[in-house]
């Protein structure tokens, strides 16, 4: 399952890509009206992987996003971002320069005081409060801590992200074993995060954020507790699930990863994206 670790866009290839602005004449649900059922990881594993893929699809919009808590301080400011179907992005920047705000906007555990978040096509901040369940489903994220239930095996902790949303247990147990073999845990699938290593206890929460065919991958900080060497298999990972063709947004503090892999990277500064570049190095190369 190893892929190398290369650029996977070359060093030199593509200088500073401008992602095109969401138009403001453009309606949201032109937006909407695009977007068509993503492929199954289990469809996705038996075509190929990238085929079907549309990379003029947006999976995200922000547009004019503006962020101010009750204490008047401006998270976001005036952000502007589009990410299609299949793209793996890099979002970067120092400590407080907005990184986790922008993700609870994603999973909709804040709403923009500004603007508009669309995610496959739906606007966040117009949903009834009883669908944020269903859409957040559409989202598969992986945190720095793991968060995995200790009472369970790796096996149930990755049902379980499918037995809350009540899906039949014929289906759980074919979309179960399929993740778990993809990241490589099918050996572990009766054992309990305490006899994990990090790693292993990593690939267990990526398999529970992807089981149930989630339209972006989000990996808050998923190395930040693991030595380089197991950080770099857990890229590698990433990556393989990329090429299946899901989408994929990685905060992060790990410069090396960022520039040897050559991705789009995003960097925010004080709520602002100051950059926005293929194939770009951690820090702006001038």
């Amino acid at each position: 399952m190893a892929l190398p670790i290369a650029p996977s866009d070359g060093v030199g290839a593509d200088p500073v890509r401008h992602v095109p602005e969401p138009s403001v004449e453009r309606s949201l649900s032109a937006i909407s009206s695009e977007v068509t059922p993503a492929r199954s990881v289990r469809e996705r594993l038996l075509g190929g992987g990238r085929s079907g893929v549309r990379a003029d699809r947006p999976v995200l919009v922000l547009h004019d996003v503006t962020k101010q808590y009750p204490n008047g301080k401006v998270a976001l400011n005036d952000v502007d971002l589009v990410i299609p179907e299949g793209d793996f992005v890099f979002l970067v920047g120092p400590s407080g320069a907005g990184k986790s705000t922008l993700i609870k906007l994603l999973i909709r555990d804040e709403v923009a005081t500004r603007g508009a978040v669309v995610l496959d096509g739906l606007d966040l901040a117009r949903l009834a409060r009883r669908h944020v369940p269903k859409v957040r489903r559409k989202i598969g994220i992986v945190f720095q801590d793991f968060k995995l239930l200790p009472r369970k095996s790796v096996w149930e902790n990755v049902a379980f992200a499918l037995e809350v949303t009540g899906t039949p247990r014929r289906r759980i147990r074919p979309a179960v074993d399929r993740v778990l073999a993809l990241v490589g845990l099918t050996a572990q699938a009766r054992q309990h995060p305490h006899q994990l290593s990090g790693g292993e206890q990593q690939r267990t929460a990526i398999a529970r954020a992807l089981v149930h065919d989630p339209r972006l991958i989000i990996a808050d900080e998923p190395t930040g507790n693991l030595d380089p060497l197991i950080s770099w298999e857990l890229i590698q990972l990433l990556l393989r699930i990329n090429e299946l063709g899901v989408t994929v947004l990685m905060a992060t503090h790990n410069a090396d990863v960022v520039t040897a892999l050559r991705k789009r990277v995003v960097a925010l500064e004080e709520g602002r994206v100051i950059r926005d570049e293929v194939g770009g190095a951690y820090h702006r190369m001038d």
